[in-house]
Protein backbone atom coordinates (compact mmCIF):
# COMPACT_ATOMS: atom_id res chain seq x y z
CA UNK A 1 0.00 0.00 0.00
CA UNK A 2 0.86 3.36 -0.74
CA UNK A 3 1.24 5.90 1.76
CA UNK A 4 2.20 9.63 1.91
CA UNK A 5 5.92 10.38 3.31
CA UNK A 6 4.50 13.01 5.46
CA UNK A 7 1.88 10.53 6.68
CA UNK A 8 5.09 8.27 7.69
CA UNK A 9 7.05 10.82 9.30
CA UNK A 10 3.97 11.99 11.43
CA UNK A 11 3.63 8.14 12.15
CA UNK A 12 7.05 7.77 12.82
CA UNK A 13 6.95 11.27 14.59
CA UNK A 14 3.75 9.82 17.19
CA UNK A 15 5.18 6.32 17.87
CA UNK A 16 8.90 8.01 18.93
CA UNK A 17 6.91 10.30 21.21
CA UNK A 18 4.94 7.28 22.60
CA UNK A 19 8.19 5.52 23.19
CA UNK A 20 10.00 7.84 24.47
CA UNK A 21 7.21 8.93 27.20
CA UNK A 22 6.83 5.37 28.21
CA UNK A 23 10.69 4.82 29.07
CA UNK A 24 10.14 8.08 31.37
CA UNK A 25 7.34 7.00 32.74
CA UNK A 26 8.82 3.15 33.45
CA UNK A 27 12.35 4.69 34.23
CA UNK A 28 12.69 3.41 37.65
CA UNK A 29 12.47 -0.24 36.77
CA UNK A 30 12.60 -0.44 33.30
CA UNK A 31 15.95 -1.63 33.23
CA UNK A 32 14.91 -4.97 35.75
CA UNK A 33 13.94 -7.08 32.77
CA UNK A 34 14.70 -7.77 28.78
CA UNK A 35 11.60 -6.36 27.45
CA UNK A 36 12.57 -3.01 29.51
CA UNK A 37 15.63 -2.81 27.77
CA UNK A 38 14.76 -3.99 24.56
CA UNK A 39 12.07 -0.91 24.35
CA UNK A 40 14.65 1.22 25.56
CA UNK A 41 16.65 0.17 22.12
CA UNK A 42 13.76 0.44 20.04
CA UNK A 43 12.98 4.02 21.08
CA UNK A 44 16.89 4.60 20.00
CA UNK A 45 16.17 2.54 16.57
CA UNK A 46 13.28 4.35 15.79
CA UNK A 47 14.52 8.06 16.72
CA UNK A 48 17.31 8.26 14.74
CA UNK A 49 14.95 6.39 11.81
CA UNK A 50 12.36 8.86 12.25
CA UNK A 51 15.61 11.87 12.15
CA UNK A 52 17.14 10.01 9.18
CA UNK A 53 13.91 9.86 7.30
CA UNK A 54 13.14 13.62 7.99
CA UNK A 55 16.80 14.90 7.09
CA UNK A 56 16.61 13.04 3.63
CA UNK A 57 12.51 14.02 2.83
CA UNK A 58 13.47 17.93 3.49
CA UNK A 59 16.43 17.88 2.05
CA UNK A 60 15.38 15.84 -1.28
CA UNK A 61 18.81 14.62 -1.71
CA UNK A 62 22.79 14.60 0.55
CA UNK A 63 25.51 13.03 1.05
CA UNK A 64 26.88 10.75 3.63
CA UNK A 65 30.45 8.85 3.28
CA UNK A 66 30.46 9.97 -0.10
CA UNK A 67 27.26 8.17 -1.05
CA UNK A 68 24.23 10.14 -2.92
CA UNK A 69 21.36 10.15 -0.90
CA UNK A 70 17.83 11.05 -2.08
CA UNK A 71 14.08 10.37 -1.37
CA UNK A 72 14.44 6.83 -2.90
CA UNK A 73 16.44 6.01 0.64
CA UNK A 74 13.57 7.13 2.60
CA UNK A 75 10.93 4.75 0.94
CA UNK A 76 14.16 1.87 1.49
CA UNK A 77 14.64 2.54 5.03
CA UNK A 78 11.46 2.10 5.59
CA UNK A 79 10.78 -0.80 4.74
CA UNK A 80 13.83 -1.86 5.53
CA UNK A 81 13.40 -1.24 8.88
CA UNK A 82 9.61 -2.48 8.59
CA UNK A 83 11.14 -5.98 7.99
CA UNK A 84 13.47 -5.65 10.75
CA UNK A 85 10.48 -5.24 13.33
CA UNK A 86 8.48 -8.06 11.49
CA UNK A 87 11.75 -10.31 11.86
CA UNK A 88 12.17 -9.52 15.81
CA UNK A 89 8.29 -10.22 16.85
CA UNK A 90 8.53 -13.85 17.84
CA UNK A 91 12.20 -13.87 19.17
CA UNK A 92 10.97 -11.01 21.37
CA UNK A 93 8.27 -12.79 22.66
CA UNK A 94 10.53 -16.03 23.23
CA UNK A 95 13.12 -14.53 24.65
CA UNK A 96 10.36 -12.25 26.75
CA UNK A 97 8.91 -15.49 28.12
CA UNK A 98 11.80 -17.35 29.14
CA UNK A 99 13.28 -14.11 31.56
CA UNK A 100 9.83 -13.21 33.25
CA UNK A 101 9.60 -17.40 33.61
CA UNK A 102 13.06 -17.57 35.29
CA UNK A 103 12.51 -14.10 37.45
CA UNK A 104 9.26 -14.52 38.55
CA UNK A 105 9.90 -18.27 39.55
CA UNK A 106 13.32 -16.63 41.13
CA UNK A 107 15.85 -19.38 39.41
CA UNK A 108 17.23 -16.60 37.72
CA UNK A 109 17.40 -12.51 36.96
CA UNK A 110 19.29 -12.17 33.88
CA UNK A 111 21.57 -8.33 34.47
CA UNK A 112 20.91 -5.64 32.58
CA UNK A 113 23.81 -5.83 30.77
CA UNK A 114 23.10 -9.40 29.66
CA UNK A 115 19.47 -7.90 28.37
CA UNK A 116 21.46 -4.95 26.30
CA UNK A 117 24.13 -7.72 24.95
CA UNK A 118 20.61 -9.93 24.19
CA UNK A 119 19.02 -6.89 22.28
CA UNK A 120 21.80 -5.78 20.27
CA UNK A 121 22.55 -9.60 18.67
CA UNK A 122 18.42 -9.55 18.28
CA UNK A 123 19.15 -6.06 16.34
CA UNK A 124 21.92 -7.21 14.45
CA UNK A 125 20.80 -11.00 13.89
CA UNK A 126 17.57 -9.88 12.62
CA UNK A 127 19.43 -7.11 10.17
CA UNK A 128 21.08 -10.11 8.85
CA UNK A 129 18.09 -12.52 8.08
CA UNK A 130 16.75 -9.66 6.25
CA UNK A 131 19.38 -8.67 4.13
CA UNK A 132 20.89 -11.97 4.12
CA UNK A 133 17.85 -15.03 4.15
CA UNK A 134 14.79 -13.60 3.68
CA UNK A 135 12.94 -13.03 0.39
CA UNK A 136 12.56 -9.05 1.36
CA UNK A 137 12.50 -6.69 -2.26
CA UNK A 138 12.20 -2.92 -1.89
CA UNK A 139 9.44 -1.63 -3.99
CA UNK A 140 10.51 1.67 -5.35
CA UNK A 141 8.14 4.25 -7.17
CA UNK A 142 9.80 4.32 -10.74
CA UNK A 143 10.27 8.16 -10.91
CA UNK A 144 12.55 10.89 -10.61
CA UNK A 145 13.54 11.07 -6.73
CA UNK A 146 12.41 14.60 -6.55
CA UNK A 147 8.96 13.49 -7.65
CA UNK A 148 8.67 10.81 -5.02
CA UNK A 149 5.69 11.47 -2.65
CA UNK A 150 4.60 8.24 -1.36
CA UNK A 151 6.28 5.09 -0.47
CA UNK A 152 5.08 1.60 -0.64
CA UNK A 153 4.75 0.35 2.90
CA UNK A 154 4.51 -3.48 3.83
CA UNK A 155 2.11 -4.22 6.01
CA UNK A 156 2.66 -6.80 8.68
CA UNK A 157 -0.07 -9.51 10.88
CA UNK A 158 2.26 -10.78 13.44
CA UNK A 159 0.79 -8.48 16.27
CA UNK A 160 -2.74 -10.45 15.83
CA UNK A 161 -1.15 -14.12 15.22
CA UNK A 162 1.33 -13.49 18.64
CA UNK A 163 -1.75 -11.77 20.44
CA UNK A 164 -4.30 -14.41 19.50
CA UNK A 165 -1.74 -17.00 19.99
CA UNK A 166 -0.86 -15.97 23.75
CA UNK A 167 -4.79 -15.27 24.73
CA UNK A 168 -5.38 -18.89 23.64
CA UNK A 169 -3.06 -20.19 26.04
CA UNK A 170 -4.49 -18.00 28.53
CA UNK A 171 -7.76 -19.34 28.02
CA UNK A 172 -6.84 -22.19 28.58
CA UNK A 173 -5.27 -21.83 31.39
CA UNK A 174 -8.22 -20.44 32.85
CA UNK A 175 -10.52 -23.28 31.67
CA UNK A 176 -8.32 -25.74 32.95
CA UNK A 177 -8.17 -24.16 36.78
CA UNK A 178 -11.81 -24.02 36.71
CA UNK A 179 -11.37 -28.12 35.90
CA UNK A 180 -9.72 -28.67 38.65
CA UNK A 181 -11.59 -27.19 41.32
CA UNK A 182 -15.03 -29.49 39.59
CA UNK A 183 -12.92 -32.65 39.11
CA UNK A 184 -11.83 -33.15 43.31
CA UNK A 185 -14.56 -34.41 45.04
CA UNK A 186 -15.33 -33.24 48.68
CA UNK A 187 -13.78 -36.27 50.74
CA UNK A 188 -11.56 -36.21 53.46
CA UNK A 189 -8.94 -37.53 52.10
CA UNK A 190 -8.85 -35.46 49.24
CA UNK A 191 -9.32 -31.96 51.05
CA UNK A 192 -5.76 -30.77 50.35
CA UNK A 193 -6.12 -31.40 46.86
CA UNK A 194 -8.97 -29.57 46.48
CA UNK A 195 -7.66 -26.59 48.69
CA UNK A 196 -4.90 -26.26 46.25
CA UNK A 197 -6.83 -26.47 43.68
CA UNK A 198 -9.35 -23.77 44.79
CA UNK A 199 -6.05 -21.68 45.59
CA UNK A 200 -5.16 -21.78 42.03
CA UNK A 201 -7.95 -21.00 40.20
CA UNK A 202 -8.42 -18.15 43.08
CA UNK A 203 -4.73 -16.87 41.86
CA UNK A 204 -5.85 -17.63 38.19
CA UNK A 205 -8.96 -15.67 38.13
CA UNK A 206 -7.05 -12.54 40.10
CA UNK A 207 -4.57 -12.79 37.28
CA UNK A 208 -7.32 -12.56 34.73
CA UNK A 209 -9.43 -9.91 36.39
CA UNK A 210 -6.33 -7.62 36.85
CA UNK A 211 -5.54 -8.21 32.97
CA UNK A 212 -8.35 -7.30 31.51
CA UNK A 213 -9.45 -4.53 33.63
CA UNK A 214 -6.06 -3.20 32.57
CA UNK A 215 -6.29 -3.81 28.70
CA UNK A 216 -9.41 -4.41 27.97
CA UNK A 217 -9.47 -1.49 25.34
CA UNK A 218 -6.28 -2.40 23.42
CA UNK A 219 -8.31 -6.47 23.17
CA UNK A 220 -10.52 -4.49 21.95
CA UNK A 221 -8.82 -2.89 18.94
CA UNK A 222 -7.48 -6.05 18.88
CA UNK A 223 -10.61 -7.60 18.09
CA UNK A 224 -11.62 -4.68 15.22
CA UNK A 225 -8.14 -5.22 13.24
CA UNK A 226 -8.32 -8.96 12.99
CA UNK A 227 -12.12 -8.87 12.34
CA UNK A 228 -11.30 -6.30 9.72
CA UNK A 229 -8.29 -7.46 8.07
CA UNK A 230 -7.15 -4.13 8.45
CA UNK A 231 -3.23 -4.46 7.93
CA UNK A 232 -0.93 -3.19 10.07
CA UNK A 233 2.43 -0.88 8.73
CA UNK A 234 5.43 -2.90 9.44
CA UNK A 235 7.28 0.17 10.57
CA UNK A 236 4.46 0.82 12.97
CA UNK A 237 4.31 -3.01 14.16
CA UNK A 238 6.76 -2.78 17.18
CA UNK A 239 6.08 -0.19 19.75
CA UNK A 240 6.29 0.43 23.18
CA UNK A 241 2.67 0.05 23.71
CA UNK A 242 2.67 -3.00 22.10
CA UNK A 243 5.48 -3.96 24.09
CA UNK A 244 3.95 -3.03 27.38
CA UNK A 245 0.81 -4.73 26.30
CA UNK A 246 3.00 -7.79 25.41
CA UNK A 247 4.87 -7.49 29.10
CA UNK A 248 1.82 -7.97 30.95
CA UNK A 249 0.34 -10.95 28.81
CA UNK A 250 3.36 -12.74 28.79
CA UNK A 251 3.35 -12.29 32.73
CA UNK A 252 -0.23 -13.61 33.13
CA UNK A 253 0.58 -16.55 30.64
CA UNK A 254 3.76 -17.60 32.46
CA UNK A 255 1.59 -17.20 35.98
CA UNK A 256 -1.75 -18.71 34.62
CA UNK A 257 -0.40 -21.77 31.93
CA UNK A 258 3.03 -22.25 32.68
CA UNK A 259 4.89 -21.97 36.28
CA UNK A 260 3.58 -24.95 38.86
CA UNK A 261 0.88 -24.90 40.86
CA UNK A 262 2.12 -25.45 43.92
CA UNK A 263 3.88 -21.88 43.38
CA UNK A 264 0.74 -20.42 42.34
CA UNK A 265 -0.61 -22.05 45.57
CA UNK A 266 1.84 -19.89 47.57
CA UNK A 267 1.18 -16.71 45.55
CA UNK A 268 4.87 -15.98 44.65
CA UNK A 269 6.62 -15.48 47.84
CA UNK A 270 3.84 -12.99 49.02
CA UNK A 271 3.06 -11.41 45.87
CA UNK A 272 0.06 -10.25 44.74
CA UNK A 273 -0.58 -10.67 40.68
CA UNK A 274 -0.85 -6.91 40.81
CA UNK A 275 2.78 -6.45 41.78
CA UNK A 276 3.21 -8.93 38.86
CA UNK A 277 0.89 -6.96 36.11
Amino acid sequence: MNVPIASILRGLGEKCLLNWALVFFQRKHICRSFLGVFSVSLAVVDTLLTLSVTALHLQAEGHLLGLKLTRYHVCLLVQILGEVYSALQWPVVVLAGLDHFFSITRRWQASSRLSLFVSGLLWILSALYVFLLSDFRPVIEEVFHIQIHQCWVFHTSQILHIATSLLLILGCAALHAGCLTLKHSPLKDQTTDQSRALSRRSYVLQTLHIFLNTWALFLVILAVLLLLLVGIPAYLGLSGAWLCFLNSLLIAVVLCAVCPASQLGQGWGGRAPRQLL
